[in-house]
């Protein structure tokens, strides 16, 4: 079930990924220019991750993020993509207070910002109640195990889950409950990866890691850092491929020299008047207009000049 390389990405597609072999590629994009971006390297998934809190609006952490700026950052996203498949990060606190108002919210993501699917962080009993109710609704969820932003008080920073025997098997056994609730794939975040390889072992449908191993069907990281445009601490299972950060302040500074030592805008930079014609002068008399062409004058004009 190959596609090509401008087949738009579906959900089958992905799930055929994992019988087949090969591996997927899932990035975090927040805005139109990055997701074209993502979307013509052929990323797979573009998830538009509630991450955007931190690496975008500047949050502490995941938290604040609401419905509202998700559904703006998913439409400038989906505007943008051609063939990748998008997924929608449920909020915090946007699927906390029951079934209708899950379906609800995560409608959102399919009507007004055009998403095709939404992920959701855990897997309490609760929480596999409202995947049910999602998928029933025709809304397909991607789940969410291992270490989950959304609990950093719960567990006061975040850290790597599954160290221990027990916690490793409560998390494989999350992962399984989210596929028999109906996910079509699940994310796996910071576990050790001989965990997230039990977990992509135990599983029908596709593991996404991010800190999970290299034993997962596919693979995500925040844009922002691996790019290198990320400040602060960076996680250990990121991989920097570039220095945005570097290019852009460098970028700046030598703008702000030119600018300040007159340099720019220059002749190259700037508009210019178009070239003017010369200015006409007054029309001249048909007594002139004939003496240039060689012919008599005649009429009143005719006589003009004689009786001086």
């Amino acid at each position: 079930m190959a596609n090509t390389p401008d087949e738009r990405i579906t959900i089958p597609l992905i799930q055929a990924r994992k019988a087949e072999g090969r591996k997927i590629v899932c990035l975090t994009a927040y805005d139109f220019p990055t997701a074209r971006i993502l979307d013509e390297a052929g990323v797979d998934i573009i998830l538009v991750g509630d991450t955007l809190g931190m690496v975008v609006l500047g949050y502490e952490n995941t938290l604040p993020v609401t419905m509202d700026e998700m559904i703006h950052h998913a439409r400038a996203v989906t505007r943008a993509v051609r063939r990748s498949l998008v997924v929608g990060d449920m909020p915090y606190f946007s699927f906390h207070l029951g079934a209708d108002e899950t379906i609800r919210n995560a409608s959102r993501f399919l009507k007004e910002a055009g998403a095709a699917a939404v992920k959701i962080e855990g897997a309490s009993k609760k929480r596999l109640k409202l995947v049910e109710a999602l998928v029933e609704a025709e809304i397909p969820v991607m789940g969410h195990v291992g270490m989950t932003p959304q609990s950093i008080h719960r567990y006061g920073r975040f850290r790597v889950r599954g160290t221990a025997g027990e916690e490793a098997r409560r998390i494989v056994e999350d992962a399984r409950a989210l596929e028999r609730a109906g996910a079509f794939a699940v994310v796996i975040e910071s576990v050790p990866g001989e965990v997230g390889a039990e977990i992509t072992r135990a599983l029908s449908v596709p593991t996404i890691g991010i800190g999970a191993g290299v034993g997962c069907d596919g693979q995500v990281l925040v844009l922002h850092d691996l790019i290198g445009l990320s400040t602060g601490h960076l996680p250990k299972f990121v991989r920097k491929y570039a220095d945005v950060h570097g290019v852009i302040a460098g970028a700046v500074g030598a703008y702000a020299e030119d600018v300040r030592a007159g340099r720019f805008p220059d002749d190259a930079t700037s508009y210019h008047l178009k070239p003017t014609a010369p200015a006409a002068g007054p029309a001249p008399t048909r007594a002139a207009a004939a003496r240039r062409k060689g012919r008599p004058r005649t009429g009143p004009e005719a006589g003009q000049g004689r009786a001086k």
